[in-house]
Parts: structure tokens; sequence; C-alpha cells
């Protein structure tokens, strides 16, 4: 929380921020939700017969994870064996009783995180947590997530088939022992609410819509759209140059910087050439409005991976020539949303003896609710993932009359479809669905106003907003609809099985043919000494005068999508670079100059791509604890650019230059116990907040992310530019103004946040890791969030850092975004890796695994990852042997 600033009232001083908010409510609970909980919980007390009663009420949906269990579906036995951590490790004689197997373990361990993931993906979270989940509700709806997850089913494999069905076996098996109460806490609180609630069925399309939930929350630039739209309107076409910079390949070099695409192929020894762009933008007061009240209601939609410019992650490979062993190394760590439990969940997968049947010796983490593995290694490759971010996502301007739409000078019906959204507490919303040949309508939510006054809403604010979108855009005028890839069925879960099974670099290619979206950069080493990178996902090609920047006029034959993509074989890759390093940290993939298909122009701006590039050449020989190291690197780079400003300013003596003072010989690293992280990070929010809020709305005011380092880093030089005046002053503000007032502000900040000594301050105490639950534990009821949330952990790093903990500068400095695991892979001795998760495997509150690998995480510090099954039995805490049942 900002005190109230000092300084001369004539300068441009920033202004006090409020005590940053709790995390806006990500699913949602409706008034009468949280009466009615709030006097269950005050029953229990009272009739809960003293602290033993309550415990095995706590304890009662906890797993057996030892001795023996029948199992209705096996067709023999199978073992789990679970380490000191929980991680199971299932060994199975075939590839239906494994995936069987995964999915009773994982209903084990997380199945009220499950039920939630397909209300989600479903479009029915208010159907358990009333009004206040149907922002969410409403663009997946919208989005028809099931509905394309049911297509997908039918496209996918027999093998594929049968393992999601198998897995669902295992589910519904678990399942049909158990009372709700049995599985989950939670469904013993909502049961005390008046919910009469009994968990349906599992099935495959509930483990299938789940990528989907991947995919949006790492979709592109849809943001960057609307922003440069609204920036344009708002203070200029000249600030979106500035605010919106292009990627600078000078400074931070590409993950692929060899090869071009020759006759449909990328062949990464071949010569560069070179492509033009063009970047026409629609205008029109309604259709900026529009496109404002379109960024509010999918900004109200709950993250579900995550959410902001957090979002991203880090991996690199090296290859024998840079190692102690002569071996590959391979590291990861996917940068996503903080929640409880933690979005990864650990396992191994065994067929006993591995065959084209079962094929399946495989180890890493993977999401609740999907069988397989997505990111860890098998016997013969690793492989990582970072986040592509390829522009799969337009905004179209479109011009509506009635239930008909503008194309090509031809008036078109739009296509309908209505949605039935059961509301818990409430009637239902019937919510009608148009969609032109772009895409569905976001603007169309703001008819919910008119067709559902009698529900609930207004506890969250979503009559105002949706109000407010029927204003701009109503049924006549502009509309705005989306054209986004995943929106078209394809058989993504294919690629991921495939992977799993995928020996070489042949095979992890052509696994990866079917992996649609989220388009990833995927790293890849294996046990004979090879390196590699695929580019992933489907990409669409633009007609000329859409460039994918801003949001394009959908009657525009050549501005709406081509109906082509780019081909799979012409994304970059590469096989054994020169260098024997790929790193990727969500920078820049390739030169345009060199490479014609536009992927995006969108990327992370590159400065942990190049500080992980650095640190690896600096190495001489690398091993697994070098690359943990890498890792946990807290070096900021906007320090590196704005502290020599900032020690240039002249201070009142004392009391106001000991921050200052701080940063003379600090080391620029951003760790826990750090007082000059601690003041410059205070100083930095303030810049930002000062230098920009005059002029921008309030939807445009910076996060405080990659971009906007760039962007202060471009202004820095440039004293006397307009962006240091504040306009709602009388005089000109000058850049040494901002920076006075902005270090002046965060002393006092600190004095009235930690002690009046600026060497006591701890960049961690402000900077704290807080872990929540994204249902009940956003509950709004104190005794009911503490039963599911944990906190307290001080965390080093930060936004666009190695260690990639972020925090977002319009709400304060706790981590929005965090690695959300981390793993080394040295490919001579797999059972010698290493992995760490950011809360345990269980998703059960208070159970031993709920968060004891968080503790870990903070710390910087890793367990050991057997694999093998001698590793696997030796590090083996608990056994639970599965037979079939009669």
């Amino acid at each position: 929380m900002h005190e109230q600033d000092a300084g001369d009232s004539a300068q441009k001083t920033p202004p006090s921020h409020p005590a940053p908010a709790r995390l806006p409510a990500r699913l949602g609970w409706s008034r009468s939700g949280r009466w009615l909980t709030g006097i269950a919980v005050v029953l229990v007390i009272v009739l809960v017969a003293g602290a033993t009663t309550a415990w095995v009420v706590v304890r009662k949906p906890w797993p057996q994870t030892s001795g023996e269990l029948q199992v209705a579906g096996l067709d023999g036995p199978v073992q789990v064996v679970r380490d000191g951590a929980g991680v199971p490790h299932i060994y199975a004689d075939s590839m239906h009783d494994l995936m069987l197997a995964q999915g009773f373990v994982h209903a084990q361990d997380r199945f009220f995180e499950m039920d939630v993931r397909r209300h989600a993906t479903a479009g029915r979270l208010a159907e358990l947590f009333g009004a206040g989940a149907l922002e969410s509700d409403l663009v997946v709806r919208t989005l028809g997530w099931r509905e394309v997850a049911s297509r997908e089913l039918t496209m996918l494999q027999p093998a594929t088939r049968g393992a999601l069905d198998a897995y669902a076996e295992g589910v519904n098996a678990y399942l049909k022992q158990r009372s709700p109460s049995e599985l989950a806490l939670e469904y013993s609180l909502l049961g005390l609410t008046g919910v009469a609630y009994t968990p349906e069925r599992w099935s495959a399309v509930d483990s299938i819509a789940w990528l989907k939930a991947m995919a949006w929350d790492l979709r592109g630039n849809l943001d960057e759209e609307i922003g440069r739209a609204l920036t344009a309107a708002t203070v200029g076409d000249k600030a979106v140059s500035e605010l919106y910079p292009d990627y600078p390949y000078a400074e931070h070099p590409p993950v692929v910087e060899q090869g071009a695409v020759v006759r449909g192929k990328f062949d990464q020894g071949a010569d560069a050439h070179g492509r033009a762009l063009s970047r026409p933008v629609p205008g029109g007061a309604g259709a900026v409005q529009a496109l404002a009240q379109v960024a509010e209601v999918l900004d109200g939609m709950g993250p579900l991976l995550g959410k902001g410019d957090g979002l991203g992650s880090n991996a690199w490979v090296v290859d024998g020539s840079h190692t102690t062993t002569g071996a590959p190394i391979l590291a990861n760590d996917p940068h996503l949303g903080t929640s409880l439990p933690g979005v990864w969940t650990q396992v191994g997968l065994h067929c006993r003896t591995v065959s084209s049947a079962c094929p399946l010796d495989v180890s890493g983490f993977g999401f609740s609710g999907v069988p397989g593995v997505v990111i860890g290694h098998n016997a013969h490759i690793a492989w990582g993932f970072t986040n592509l971010g390829p522009d799969v996502t337009d905004l179209f301007v479109e011009r509506i009359s009635g239930n008909s739409y503008e194309y090509d000078g031809r008036r078109i019906p739009l296509t309908l479809r209505t949605e039935t959204i059961e509301v818990r507490d409430a009637d239902p919303v019937e919510l009608t669905v148009r969609s032109t040949g772009n895409g569905p309508l976001l603007s169309d939510l703001s008819r919910l106003a008119q067709t559902s006054s009698e529900v609930e809403l207004s506890a969250d604010g979503l009559v105002d907003q949706v109000d407010g979108v029927a204003a701009a855009s109503g049924t006549e005028g502009a509309g705005v609809s989306l054209a986004w890839t995943a929106l078209e069925p394809r058989p993504t879960a294919d690629a991921l099985l495939a992977l799993n099974a995928a020996e070489d670099f042949d095979e992890f290619h052509e696994a990866l043919r079917d992996f649609a979206a989220p388009g990833q950069n995927i790293l890849y080493a294996d046990t004979e000494g090879h390196i590699g990178y695929q580019a992933t996902g489907v990409v669409p090609v633009r007609g000329p005068a859409n460039d994918g920047r801003t949001p394009a006029p959908g009657w525009r034959p050549d501005a709406v999508w081509t109906g082509t993509t780019v081909p799979y074989d012409a994304l970059p890759r590469l096989l054994d670079p020169d260098s024997g390093i790929i790193a990727t940290a969500n920078q820049a993939v390739i030169d345009p100059r060199r490479y014609p298909p536009f992927l995006t122009d969108d990327w992370d701006q590159g400065y942990r791509s190049t500080r992980i590039n650095d640190l690896l050449r600096a190495e001489e020989k690398l091993d697994v604890a070098a690359m943990s190291r890498i890792q946990l690197d807290s070096f900021s780079a906007v320090a590196q650019a704005l502290v020599p400003y900032l020690l240039e300013i002249d201070l009142p003596g004392g009391y106001y230059s000991d921050g200052q003072k701080l940063l003379a010989d600090w080391d620029l690293q951003q760790d826990a116990d750090s007082a000059a992280a601690a003041y410059f990070n205070a100083v930095w929010r303030e810049v930002l907040d000062a230098t920009f809020s005059d002029e921008l709305p309030e939807v445009l005011e910076p996060d405080g992310s990659d971009r906007w380092f760039r962007v202060v880093a471009d202004l820095l030089p440039r004293a006397h530019t307009g962006w240091w005046d504040d306009v709602e002053t009388d005089v000109v503000e000058d850049r040494d103004t901002i920076l006075r007032a902005a270090m002046i502000a965060a002393r006092d900040q600190l004095t009235a946040r930690q002690s009046p000594n600026a060497e006591e301050w701890r960049w961690g105490a402000l900077h704290e890791l807080e872990l929540r639950s994204q249902t009940l534990g956003e509950s709004g009821i104190g005794i009911v969030e503490r039963l599911f949330n944990r906190g307290g952990w001080e965390a080093a790093g930060g936004s666009s850092i190695v260690n990639a903990t972020g925090w977002d500068a319009r709400d304060g400095f706790e981590v929005r975004t965090a690695p959300s695991m981390r793993m080394v892979v040295p490919l001579d001795d797999l059972d010698a890796a290493r992995w760490i998760n950011l809360t345990g495997v269980s998703g059960h509150a208070f159970h031993p695994h709920y968060t004891d690998q968080t503790d870990l995480w903070a710390r910087g510090e890793t367990l050991p990852w057997a694999f093998t099954q001698e590793a696997v039995e030796k590090a083996g805490a608990d056994v639970l042997d599965l037979q079939p049942s009669d």
C-alpha cells in the first residue's frame, strides 16, 4: 500500500494508491451463497463436538495410498508407488489399465479441482457458485468450448480415444466408491449451504475441454489488439508506436537465427529473405466503445491457468559440448497464474513391458483431468514447453443490423443458437449467441442485461458492466466478433499421447504435427546426445488488409482470414544447431526478414531470453546444479536501465537519500532479503503511475511487465518528452521531477510498511506469495478462506526476470504469476533429474501434500526425480495395489 506521497505540490507527484485489493473472485460467489456459507460455518463450529471430530471431517476425503483396493474395470493388477512427496508412479500391464489407474489416482488427489475445471470449460460454474460466476460462463458459452471438444472427440485416433475412455473409467470407479463428502471437503461445505449436489460421471469430453482452457489463457495478442485501438483513440497514433514498441531483434536475438522456408518447408540451412506488412485500423466511435466494453467483459472472465503478461515460460537445452558429462541437459519452468492447488500434478506412467501395445514409460507434469504427461521425459527423450504466443485470435469490427451483418457489400444472416445457463439461487439465464462468418459476437454479451433482470448480478457489478456494453453496441451498428483457431476442432489430444511415446527427433516432430492450440515452443533432448526445437500450433493466414495488430473490419474480404494456415512443416525447427544451445523465453522465434509467414508481432521483449543465453555462455561447463541456479537468477533488466538515472537525482540528505544509497552498490539481483530491491520496485511502481496515469484510461494503465520495461527504457534518455509532463497541472514536468517524486514517495511508503531503517527493508516482505483456492478460497468469507488458502512465502525475483515471480504494478507487489514448476533433466542419468511443483500433489486442504513443495519452491530448492523402477522403489514411501474387482 502506498502512503501519502511527499514532495513539492508543483511536481507531478505520483498519486496515492489504494490498498491492494483481495484478488477478484475468480469463480465468484453469490450474496446468498456467502450468507448461507457463513451460517453453515457457524453451525459447524457449534455442532461439531471438539477438534477430534472436526479432524475426522477434514480427513474423510483423504485417499488410501497403501494396502490394497479393488477397482472396477481393471483387467489386471496395478501398483501405485508414491514417494515422500506423494508423487505417484503407476505400473500396469496394458494401456487400458495404466490410463484407468491414472484417472483413479487423479480423482483420489484432486477430484474437486477436476470437477470445477469441467464446470468452467462447459460454462456451468454458476450452477455451483451462483451469479458471481456468470461472467466466465457467458464467455465460455458464447465461444462454445464444450461443443468444440465434443467434435474433437470424433476426430481422435482409436488409441487416444481408448486412453481417454479408460481414464474416465478410472475416475468413475473412484466416484462410485465414495459420497460427495468423501471426495472433498468443499462438497461438505457446499452441502451445508443447501446445494444438493452429486458429481456427474466423468467423460472423455471433460478431459479434452481442459485443452481449451490452456489455449484460451495462452491465446496470444488479443489484449494488445484492443490496447492499440484504444490507445490510438485516446492519446493518438504516435503513442501506439511508443507504448507498443517493435521487437528489438538486434538487442535480443530470436530463438532461431538460421534457416528459412524453402518450397513450403522450413530448412535450417537456407538463406534469409524478407517480407512486408500493412497495418490498417478500422475507425469509428461506436467501434471504439464496443472494443472498450469487450475488453471489460473479457477481463471479467476469471483466469483458468493464470492471467496477464506474467504468463510465459523459460526453457533451454544444451548439448554435451556445454556439460560436465558430455550429455544434453534440458531445463523448463512455465510461468502461470498462482493457485491452490497448483496447475500441475506430477506422475510416472510405466508399462511393465514396453511394447507397441503398451508404449509408455514416462514421467513428468500433467493436468488433473487429462491422461498422460504434458511436460517431462520418457526413457529416450525429454521435452519442455514455453508459450510461442502466435497470433491465433482476431477481433473483427462488424456492421450489424438486426440479425444480419455486412460482408462484401451484402447483408448476410447471423448464425443463432440459444444457451441456457443454470444459476444457483436464481432463475436460469437464456443467452442467444450470434455469430458472423468470422466468429461469435462478443459484444452481444451485453444483451444479458435485457434478458436476466431477475438474476442477482449486482453483487459483482455485472449488471453495470453488461449495461455498458449494451449502450456501446446494442443490436444495431458496431459489433465485435472473435476469430480464434481453437474454435475449429483439431486432434491436439493425439499429439500429447504420441509425444509421450516418441523415441527420437523424427517421432517427436511427427507427434507434434497435431498439436493445434495453444501454439508452443517445444524443446527436445535425447539420450543419443541430440538437442532440438519445434514450433507448434495452427496459425491463420490473413488477408492483406489485416496485420493482426489491431481489430480488423469484418465486412472487408481482404481483411478476414483466408481459410488457410501456416503449414506445420513450414514452422521453425532446429536439430543440433552449431551453438549447442537453444533457449526460449517467449522472445521472437525468428526474424521476419528471413521468414515470410506471419506468426505475430507481439513477442515478449526478450529480456529473459537474453539473460538466459548470457548465463549459459558464461559457464565453462554446465551441470544440473548450474542449470537450477540459472532458473533462480533474479537480475533486473529494468533496474539496469533505470538505476543510473535514479543515482543522479538530487535528494535531501539523510532520510530521503537512504534508499538511494542502497542502489549505489546493488548487484541488481532481486533477492527476497534485498533492501535495495524493495526500494527499487517501490520507486518503479511510482514512476509508472506518475508517468502514465494522467493520460491513459484505467484499462491501459501499465502493469509493469516487459513491454513497460522497454517503453520506460526508451523514454529515459529523453528528459523532456511529453510523457513526463502531468497534463492535469499548470507546469511542465520533466523526467527528473518524476523520478525525484517517485523516490520520495517510495521512501515514505517503505517507512510506513516496513521500517524507518532502510537497511531493514526486504523485497520478499513486499513481494509475498499467497496461494488461494480458486473456488471457496475466493468466497469473501474469512473463516472459509482460511480453511483453503495458504500464504506468507517471501519470494525473490519479479516480473520479466528469469525467476519470473510476476506482480501487477496496478494492484500491488503480491506475486500474481510464477514458475508453476521447475525441472532439470540430464539425459545421461534420468534418475539424477530434479523437479519441484508450486504446490503439492494433493488438492485436499490440510493434507500433508497440500503445500509441502511450496516451502522448497520458495527457497529455490528441488526434489529428486526418480524414474527407473529401482530408483522409484527405493524412494517409495507408500505402495497401493489396485486389483480387478469381481
